[in-house]
């Protein structure tokens, strides 16, 4: 099932079990992407809407949103806000892969270097262009980014 049947589900699902919390949640997820099917309406021949990993890439956006959110809530001592937030990433990371461990964060990094051959730090935006294209959703780009700087540097 692909991933927006498996929203589409689980937003009757939330709407039939009357979980409204995860309804909430689930409805902003279906406006993120029906806003990037809009944006991206009429720019090119297939109007296909949104792929996979550009859902994927939404996903992980509304997780980072959200544990800032959390952050700045504890660090203001608006301890139910925070945690609304952080329920919010749990419904969402329902859809999301397995998060890779940082062990095999780095045997991608090494991988991708290998595969783009770089050796310096120009070949940086090759080596993240690979891991965003094979990893979308199953890493943290703003960790990876340093790892690879420091293995090319």
């Amino acid at each position: 099932m692909d991933m927006r049947n498996r929203i589409t589900a689980a937003l009757k699902d939330a709407m039939k079990s009357k979980e409204a919390d995860r309804l909430s949640t689930l409805r902003l997820i279906n406006a993120a992407i029906k806003d990037r099917d809009i944006a991206l309406r009429g720019t090119s021949e297939e109007d296909a809407g949104v792929s996979e990993a550009e859902i994927l890439g939404i996903l992980g956006k509304m997780v980072k949103q959200r544990q800032e959110s959390a952050r700045a809530y504890e660090e203001g001592g608006r301890l139910e806000l925070a945690a609304k937030e952080l329920s919010e990433i749990k419904v969402i990371e329902d859809f999301l892969p397995r998060q890779l461990t940082a062990a095999e964060a780095e045997a991608a990094v090494d991988v991708a270097i290998g595969d783009v051959g770089a050796d310096s730090l120009r070949d940086m935006g090759k080596v993240m262009a690979v891991l965003k294209g094979k990893y979308t959703g199953q890493m943290d780009f703003s960790k990876a980014g340093p790892m690879v700087k420091s293995r090319l540097g």
